[in-house]
């Protein structure tokens, strides 16, 4: 029989040093096994603990709506987001911190419009949450209606003769003897004077209206942002214009329908801004109840408009265009022919404009450049203190003119009256080469609060859109309204 080898003393350290190995393995998985039981027990407590202050949060929320009768879906979302709000205040300070110093200043317009910024700021919070939704829910029925291809330029009316702009009444029909026409000047140069970016939104955003007879076409794939829409309202399309030329008392039809679904469309459209607006401004109240003044319900009220409008203006504008694309095309066609008329051509009293202006300029270009300005900003706040600044310097530039004309002329208090300022106003319109500015104010007409039409930004909303009408009367549309 084979002899046994001995062990050596060097085998028994290798022996020894892989029982140790083995044995501290298994102490570390018995260890790892007790952490995972722990861990597992911490999170368990730690879920339970969530879900007793959820509980609890929602029975202060249910205190804070109690009412008598049938809870509504409306009821019961708004408990719902009271309550993410105190959970929301219980995981942060920074709504303790500047709840305290509200209560220190009430008054400071300021500090609220400082909380509102930082309010906005926050990602999580929600109202934010709440903001991005209602975003989306107006964007995703935008979409199919906005993004369809746009429709054909129509063919240029022939010249007309100028109704002077005197007063409202001049809207009618044209007086017996009308004075010279002015003729119309070269598409180029027409198109060039919109600046940058407008003819290209002439295009993106007038498209034709869907059929009322089907549902909206399903939503093109997107991520998710409001990126796609905002990539097409840039493009302009460049294919062929499909020939559209109604023929027959069928195609008529079919494009009454149309209108009348784009129409019923937009109407539901801004029903739904407004319920978001609202909806957000009780949220607001909610959340810092010290807001809940006059002045600071208005701040509240801006801010929230501000950064729910922003990324939704353009969308909402394109489907006004549509809506509003045969008074935008009597506008414009009234723009191109009469581009070169001087402020005596609309009714401008000869003391109100210079006779001899310098050159490179005409008068009131102050005024132009100005409401120029309008199409660059997404508030429609910032957009009607745009149209107000615009009568100002209205104001300004006739008291010039006024001045330079007869300096010897007491200075008064108002320089021109209603009579003076359509007129004018009218000019200026022309002048600015803008179609969009129909589509803006009606816009702004729905959107813009009833507090602030009461005052001077109402008169002068009401103003430009009187303007506005004659220049589409000299395009050979009647005013639609």
């Amino acid at each position: 029989m084979p002899r046994r080898r001995s062990e050596t003393p060097r085998d028994l350290r290798v022996y020894w040093k892989k029982l140790k190995a083995f044995l501290k393995t298994l102490s570390l998985q018995r260890q790892m096994m007790e952490n995972l039981i722990i861990a597992k027990a911490r999170q368990d407590a730690l879920h339970r603990k969530m879900e007793e202050r959820r509980l609890r949060l929602q029975e202060e929320a249910n205190r804070r709506f109690a009412g008598s009768g049938l809870i509504t879906p409306e009821e019961q979302e708004q408990r719902l987001l009271y309550a993410n709000i105190l959970e929301y205040e219980q995981d942060h300070d920074w709504p303790k911190l500047w709840k305290a110093n509200l209560r220190k200043n009430p008054g400071d317009a300021t500090l609220v419009a400082g909380l509102l910024s930082y309010l906005l700021s926050c990602p999580d919070h929600p109202v934010m949450k709440l903001l991005k939704r209602l975003q989306y829910r107006v964007y995703n029925r935008l979409y199919p209606i906005v993004s369809e291809n746009p429709a054909p330029s129509p063919a240029p009316s022939p010249p007309r003769p100028i109704k002077p702009s005197r007063s409202a009444h001049s809207l009618g029909p044209d007086p017996p003897t009308p004075p010279r026409p002015r003729p119309r000047l070269p598409h180029s140069q027409s198109e060039a004077s919109l600046g940058d970016g407008v003819a290209r939104d002439l295009n993106a955003n007038e498209e034709d209206p869907a059929p009322a007879s089907e549902a909206p076409p399903p939503a093109r794939p997107r991520d998710g942002s409001f990126e796609d829409l905002e990539r097409y309202l840039a493009t302009p399309d460049l294919s062929p214009a499909p020939d559209s030329a109604p023929e027959g008392e069928a195609d008529a039809h079919l494009l009454s329908l149309e209108e009348r679904a784009l129409k019923e469309h937009l109407r539901t459209i801004v029903k739904d801004v407004h319920n978001a607006i609202d909806r957000l401004l009780s949220l607001c109240l909610l959340s810092f109840e010290c807001l809940n003044t006059a002045s600071s319900k208005d701040v509240c009220l801006a801010s929230i408009e501000e950064a729910f409008f922003s990324p939704l203006w353009r969308p909402l504008l394109a489907l006004f265009r549509k809506v509003h694309r045969d008074r935008e095309q009597a506008f414009e066609a009234g723009a191109g022919l009469y581009r070169n008329a001087t402020p005596g051509d609309v009714g401008v009293a000869p003391t109100l404009y210079p006779a001899d202006p310098a050159a490179g300029s005409y008068p009131y270009e102050a005024a132009v450049t100005e409401l120029q300005r309008l199409p660059g900003d997404t508030c429609p706040h910032k957009k009607l203190e745009c149209i107000v600044r615009t009568l100002r310097l209205i104001c300004v530039c006739a008291e010039e003119y006024r001045a330079l004309q007869d300096p010897e002329a007491p200075p008064s208090t108002a320089a021109i009256g209603a009579d003076d300022l359509l007129p004018i106003l009218s000019f200026v319109a022309l002048r600015s080469a803008l179609p969009q500015l129909v589509s803006e104010c009606a816009a702004l007409e729905e959107f813009i609060h009833e507090g602030y039409l009461i005052g001077e930004e109402g008169y002068c909303l009401t103003s430009m859109q009187s303007a506005l009408s004659y220049v589409e009367s000299l395009g050979g549309a009647s005013p639609h309204r």
